[in-house]
């Protein structure tokens, strides 16, 4: 069975470790760094650094797997190809769909994130607008380089930088009687839904594993840069997450719709909120970019091959896009915008996230000893820890994940035993 197909076969490889880190230190310092600390706080209240920790665990777990599977299948696809050569063609469907609906939800959640900070009275209208300036530049053909990621990187983590010069400044920060230690217990189904809210940020180091295709020597090359923009994110998130908590306190965090610009002005230092404004506005839109050209590239390759309407497949003669799957997906983020706030596009798109690597551990397990096979822990932590963070969410989001996939599971059996 072919592992590429369509618009994704035969990429240059171009890339380094340290520039496959950027890329996916960038895409995890993207729109939920700045946002996602809120709704966590919500389920885990003074419990939130060890919601962090539950996630960046799971996260670890995941990208050892997703890094042995990306050496073996060094294709563009990510899970796509894994579920599908591993598991079998309903299983890589599923985790395109699944890749799909979620990462659709994240790029809804990154354009109102956006719009939080820059125009908070018009959010809708603004994040609408940001999807159709970002889908025309896609439809275009533009490519962001290797050198712009980095420097959008130093910028987002200049800004992170001041904000917590800023909460250390200010003497909250010793004043840890703020949060009550840690408070009182919140319940499993807190942290751990929390933790699956954190998740929806770890997630951006997929961008490493599905462009396998274009990395200098996959099988050393992928491994470190996931393991060096993990490690650097999860200290980055445990230092933010746990200075917004002291410095906000629990309650302020949790009905904030821009955190870190509540977290400057409180820490007295309002004349940083434009500085704070300018970097989720860059971080946001830096990320939503490139996550709209991945998820038409991923429909385009499923449209390829038949698990979606074939027309979505076709690739512009001048640009040499899926300019079709790109148009469908903006409008469909578009829907999303304007019918979901913003924690639920962050719960829904971390369940959609979670269901993807569920799949991409249990592909895992299926590598053979001669094939690098990862520890037994690692895709079997992920796999647990995948479930259980996607079960724990919201009881609404789980309920329409599940139906959103059982949906998707319903077009491939009548593609498979209606439509032959």
């Amino acid at each position: 069975m072919a592992t590429s197909s369509g618009p994704q076969a035969r990429p240059a490889r171009t890339l380094g470790t340290v520039d496959a880190a950027a890329i996916g230190a960038a895409a995890m310092l993207g729109a939920g760094v700045f946002t996602v600390f809120a709704p966590a706080a919500l389920g885990a209240g003074a419990w939130l650094p060890v919601a962090i920790l539950i996630a960046g665990l799971v996260a670890y777990c995941n990208a050892v797997s997703s890094a042995r599977l990306a050496a073996r299948h060094p294709e563009n696809g990510g899970t796509y190809v894994y579920g599908r050569e591993r598991l079998g063609d309903l299983w890589g469907y599923l985790a395109g769909w699944s890749f799909v609906v979620g990462k659709v939800a994240s790029c809804a959640a990154m354009a109102m994130t956006f719009a939080a900070y820059t125009l908070p009275a018009w959010q809708k209208p603004v994040a609408v607008a940001a999807v159709v300036v970002l889908a025309a530049v896609n439809l275009r053909g533009v490519r962001r380089s290797t050198l712009v990621i980095k420097v959008l990187l130093l910028l987002v983590l200049g800004v992170l930088a001041a904000v917590f010069v800023a909460m250390l400044m200010s003497g909250r920060l010793a004043a840890v009687a703020e949060v009550d230690g840690l408070g009182p217990w919140p319940g499993s189904f807190g942290v751990l839904g929390a933790a699956g809210m954190i998740f929806f940020a770890f997630a951006g180091y997929a961008r490493i594993a599905t462009l396998g295709g274009q990395v200098r020597d996959p099988r050393t090359t992928i491994p470190r840069a996931i393991s060096l923009s993990l490690g650097t994110v999860l200290v980055v998130y445990l230092v933010i997450g746990t200075g917004l908590l002291i410095v906000l306190g629990r309650e302020k965090l949790t009905t904030s719709q821009a955190p870190m610009a509540d977290a400057v002005q409180v820490a007295g230092f309002p004349m940083l909120v434009p500085f704070v404004v300018a970097g989720a506005a860059v971080a946001s839109l830096s990320a939503l970019l490139p996550l709209l050209m991945g998820i038409s590239h991923t429909t385009a390759a499923m449209a390829s091959d038949g698990h979606l309407p074939r027309p979505l497949a076709a690739v512009s003669d001048r640009h040499g896009v899926p300019h079709r799957a790109e148009a469908v997906v903006a409008a469909v983020v578009i829907v999303l915008i304007l019918v979901a706030d913003l924690r639920g596009a962050i719960a829904f798109s971390a369940f959609g996230v979670l269901v993807y690597y569920a799949i991409t551990n249990a592909s895992a397990l299926r590598l053979g000893p001669d094939e690098n096979r990862p520890p037994l822990i690692a895709p079997v932590g992920g796999l647990v820890g995948c479930v259980v963070l996607a079960t724990s969410l919201p009881l609404p989001v789980v309920g329409v994940g599940v139906l959103v996939l059982g949906l998707g599971a319903g077009l491939w059996w009548v593609r498979h035993h209606v439509l032959v």
